[in-house]
């Protein structure tokens, strides 16, 4: 692993981005009680609870990171696909626990959309430890990683929507491409791991297994695959937006 700084803002938008994304969820969660009439002690204990376990959740994978865990490949199975297996059970479990339902009936789908514009920064950011050398080429833009587009039409999406001149056809439509390029990215980042070497020993994804880059799928790959299932959610709901 090269050695890295963390005053580099490459790597402090691996700290920052989780951060938001967290308040983000905190904000949501507010949002979607309030409407609901919930009083407001429920809503700030609701937003509350939301929060710690996000930064628990935090907590337990910068740990886990720490420890080296993640690099023992030879464990059946590897911590590292454990993790990978959480993210998408824990994903599932928000989007479609009544938690999630309560947010894809009452915060405003723009708003839903808005918040995968993340992966903008995001992208920008893993350029940069790709010309650092921390990461595999294929997983930045220059690669096999083309995320990033995600991120710019997330803004433009959300844009029309809230103005009224976006429709569900839209949403469905970006929500499908978005989740496809996750899932793209996903597959190279697990066929770079040292399980399956499909890029070859010099191109290895192991950089995600240190902290804070494990925030990278702890974080930002379960909000963004998350995300995408509320907005499946809302969108069979039958409701673009709520003023």
């Amino acid at each position: 692993m090269p050695r890295y700084s963390l005053s580099d803002p490459a790597v402090l938008a691996f700290f920052i981005i989780p951060i938001l994304l967290v308040t983000a969820l905190m904000w949501a969660t507010a949002e979607a009680w309030q409407r609901s009439g919930a009083a407001r002690p429920t809503v700030v204990r609701a937003a509350a609870v939301a929060g710690l376990a996000a930064i628990a959740w935090m907590a337990i994978t910068w740990a886990a990171a720490s420890s080296g865990i993640f690099l023992e490949w030879d464990r059946v199975p590897p911590p590292f696909g454990v993790l990978v297996f959480l993210i998408v059970v824990v994903s599932a479990a928000i989007a479609f626990s009544a938690f999630g339902s309560r947010i894809a009936r009452y915060v405003p789908l723009w708003s839903l959309v808005a918040v995968q514009a993340f992966r903008l920064p995001l992208e920008l950011a893993m350029h940069g430890m790709y010309t650092r050398g921390i990461m595999p080429v294929q997983m930045s833009y220059s690669g096999l990683n083309f995320d990033i587009v995600t991120g710019i039409t997330a803004v433009i999406v959300a844009a029309l929507v809230a103005t009224g001149r976006g429709g569900k056809a839209l949403v469905a439509t970006w929500n499908v491409l978005g989740l496809m390029l996750l899932i793209n990215v996903v597959i190279v980042a697990i066929l770079g791991t040292p399980r399956f070497r499909f890029f070859g020993d010099e191109q290895l994804n192991t950089w995600v297994f240190y902290p804070p880059f494990v925030w990278l799928p702890a974080v930002m790959v379960l909000a963004a695959l998350a995300g995408h299932l509320l907005i499946f959610r809302a969108l069979s709901a039958s409701r673009l937006t709520q003023v």
